[in-house]
């Protein structure tokens, strides 16, 4: 029997999103802190968090998780209590980064539909405090994933990669803790990030109305109105973070929902058409840790003008170099 079609397509897609979500979210993250990207603050701080937390994704799964364990069989990370370490902090940039989109999004909905709360719930100083707790309950709702494993293997006293333990499958305690984190991410960001955006849909579609009304239909064509500009702008960006979020998670999403009713526990082949969703949905939800940078070069237009001068930074520096 030869080598799994599907583990020929990982061993070339998870080496690609390795050498693609690496540099762009460290671009992402430098150009970002620099704050010349004519965001306010308050979003910069939350794009930083989303971007750093996207970046351990990436370390984490495609190059610690896959490309290590399959070019490098030997290394250290074989051990037992570091493989059980990387999927713990998997688990926690996961949560992580889909709950800093949640908070993102909340933010613009808020900025765009509170006025009240807009002035102190939008700054700088609640979106560091917002992304440091996001942070630290990430990680608090990992650690109990650590006492799942078990040893795969045992040789020469020395314990190797990590499984599920039994009485993870068997356990009520663990299923319910399974249960709450699959309902806790992705489940309820997936619906919050849902509602958040119809409510901002339908505010901003009732604003522009009024707007409209005020201003008359004799110089309505004419008239450029900055504050709906600024909104336009605002929104393109949240659609197009959140809008990707959910394209990417989707199936991610239903396939565990049905894994769970359906109490599917075990493949009997790489045929399986389970084994094949999970992988693929897989796939796809760790894309989502890569589109954000290419979401802001296409919608942000000083993004992409910083982006360039990052690009020919070096370019010109050799040219000084030679020059000199």
């Amino acid at each position: 029997m030869g080598y799994p079609v599907l583990y020929q397509l990982e061993d070339i897609y998870y080496p690609v999103l390795a050498a693609i979500g690496v540099p762009v979210n460290l671009v992402a993250i430098v150009i970002l802190s620099r704050g010349k990207c004519g965001l306010s603050k308050c979003i910069t701080v939350y794009l930083v968090g989303m971007a750093v937390a996207d970046l351990l994704v990436v370390i984490t799964e495609p190059i610690l998780s896959w490309i290590v364990s399959l070019y490098f069989p030997d290394s250290f990370l074989r051990i037992t209590p570091v493989c059980i370490l990387t999927a713990v902090l998997l688990s926690a940039a996961t949560g992580v980064s889909v709950w800093l989109t949640v908070a993102f999004t909340f933010d613009r909905f808020v900025t765009i539909c509170c006025d009240k709360l807009q002035r102190k719930y939008c700054s700088e100083k609640t979106a560091a405090l917002v992304v440091g707790t996001v942070s630290v309950l990430g990680c608090l709702e990992s650690v109990p994933w650590y006492f799942t494993y078990k040893p795969r293997y045992i040789i020469d006293n020395v314990p190797l990669r990590c499984v599920h333990k039994p009485s993870f499958y068997t356990s009520p305690i663990w299923g319910v803790f399974e249960l709450f984190h699959l309902i806790l991410t992705p489940c309820v960001p997936f619906f919050l990030i849902l509602l958040l955006n119809v409510l901002t849909v339908r505010r901003i579609l009732f604003a522009s109305k009024v707007r409209r009304g005020f201003q008359g239909h004799s110089n309505a064509e004419n008239h450029k109105d900055p504050e709906m500009e600024n909104r336009r702008k605002s929104i393109i960006l949240l659609f197009s973070i959140s809008g990707s979020f959910i394209l990417l998670w989707v199936t991610w999403v239903v396939y565990n929902i049905y894994r769970r009713i359906a109490d599917i526990q075990y493949y009997y082949s790489t045929t399986d058409p389970h084994y094949i969703t999970e992988h693929t949905s897989k796939m796809l939800q760790l894309l989502s840790s890569c589109t954000n940078t290419c979401i802001y070069t296409v919608t942000q237009t000083k993004f992409r003008q910083e982006l360039k001068k990052a690009v020919k930074f070096p370019f010109n520096l050799i040219v000084k170099l030679v020059k000199s």
